[in-house]
């Protein structure tokens, strides 16, 4: 009767230490689900209007971002007052009121024009002669004219009347990105969908064109490493807050929310820096910070990239579009330039004996890598890498005003967040270094 009381003594006994480790581990194992959706829901709200850069919605993102991170004990970058990291871009309209060529008027729907002379008036007797391209039916017209943007010379491009779908995407992306980080110089780029006249090119251009200062900011916050040897080392969370602001509305809706793009990455931040805060063990530093202006030429990735010292990285985490399942299914994620560094073989490492996999990026032909905040980083040897799930060839909702927080699977976004968090361990404790980026293995 003793040997059976205490045997059922001891199972109870067991059973309750069992019980009160489950509890613990459950209440400690990954990000909180109701700061996500919170979070999610507020920065993808009509009343953040898109979240366009240098508009009143991204304004009023940026504001809600710094209180959460105020809110959640994170620390200004050592030179910064607050959260905010500020930074000038300059709006550039160039209105064409006249274009000829050859004597015969162009249709203002077939000319995109970029200029910094505020009163344009250009023709073919002007010196020095401007530079001529021709973008052919099968060209890539955005990889040709994107550098033009930014004139640093004379440019006439001709592009073939086949793009005519590229061309007028090419407007769009023109008209978002009236903000630009410098001041332009006085230099023109003229773009016609048309084919190149019979030499001698004769043309005459009159445009007007207005230049204004917008300040944009970053958010940016910090956890100071715990480890004296290991506290000027920093990881790197990012995300950027901005997005489309307003589209031709569909079915009544106007606003590109930008839920998944890339709403869900910010929070994703928001989610680590209270996960960590809470933590309390980092030896390395951690820097939470929402970029501007990604949508519109990663302006806030490059400012920032100037106000911190690279060298000092060890890894950047950027997350992008993590609101729905990857093509791997649910618990899986993606990692671009997966082959640039073992950043990506550390984090499958990390993940091993749980339910989580992380894969390298199956678009490569998206080229991915590039196109998010990452690349800024990544470009001055830092083991930067996206981190996302977005289905891009498929994804009809991508840039659209369907991107709603309704379309997304929260409780798989905060998995994901979760296995981030639990994957960069190793990382942050200061016993796992990826190796830096070969600047060759950026040169795109």
């Amino acid at each position: 009767m003793k040997t059976a009381l205490f045997i059922s003594l001891l199972l109870y006994c067991t059973q309750a230490a069992f019980g009160q480790k489950k509890t613990v581990v459950t209440k400690s194992a990954g990000v909180a689900s109701a700061t996500v959706e919170r979070v999610i829901r507020t920065l993808a709200a009509d009343d953040m209007q898109g979240r366009a850069s240098g508009t009143p919605g991204s304004q009023k993102a940026a504001e809600f971002l710094a209180a959460e991170f105020q809110r959640i004990g994170l620390q200004p970058l050592p030179g910064l007052q607050g959260f905010a990291q500020t930074f000038p871009t300059y709006e550039v309209r160039t209105a064409a009121a006249f274009v000829s060529i050859n004597g015969a008027k162009v249709s203002p729907d077939k000319v995109l024009l970029i200029s910094g002379q505020a009163h344009l008036n250009w023709t073919n007797a002007d010196e020095p002669a401007p530079r001529i391209i021709t973008v052919a039916a099968d060209g890539n017209l955005m990889r040709e004219v994107r550098p033009l943007l930014d004139p640093k010379e004379n440019t006439i491009v001709f592009v073939d009347p086949a793009q005519a779908a590229a061309f007028t995407r090419l407007a769009g992306y023109m008209k978002r990105g009236g903000l630009r980080p410098d001041k332009p110089a006085e230099f023109t780029t003229l773009v016609v969908l048309g084919t190149p006249p019979p030499t001698p090119l004769k043309f005459m251009v009159a445009a007007t064109t207005t230049i204004r200062t917008v300040e944009l900011r970053n958010v940016v916050g910090m956890l100071p490493g715990k480890e004296e040897g290991r506290a000027a080392e920093k990881v790197v969370f990012s995300g950027h807050y901005d997005h489309l602001g307003y589209l031709a509305a569909l079915k009544g809706d106007s606003i590109a929310n930008g839920a998944d793009d890339d709403a869900s990455g910010t929070t994703g931040v928001v989610a680590l820096a209270e996960y960590f805060k809470k933590k309390d063990d980092n030896a390395r530093s951690l820097v939470f910070v929402a970029f501007a202006a990604e949508e519109i030429g990663g302006f806030g990735a490059k400012h920032f990239s100037q106000q911190i010292d690279p060298k000092q990285v060890v890894a950047m985490f950027n997350i992008e579009m993590i609101g729905k399942q990857a093509k791997f299914g649910p618990n899986t994620a993606f990692i671009t330039g997966f082959d640039k560094s073992d950043f990506g073989k550390m984090l499958q490492e990390n993940a091993k004996g749980s339910v989580f996999r992380f894969e390298p990026d199956p678009y490569p032909e998206q080229n991915l890598f590039y196109r998010s905040d990452n690349a800024t980083l990544a470009r001055l040897g830092v083991p930067a890498h996206t981190i996302s799930t977005d289905q891009i060839p498929t994804d009809k909702l991508y840039h659209s005003v369907d991107d709603e927080v309704e379309s997304l699977d929260l409780p798989n976004m905060t998995a994901v967040i979760t296995a981030i968090g639990r994957s960069a361990a190793g990382i942050i404790s200061g016993k796992q270094t990826p190796a830096r980026i070969a600047p060759e293995q950026v040169s795109k």
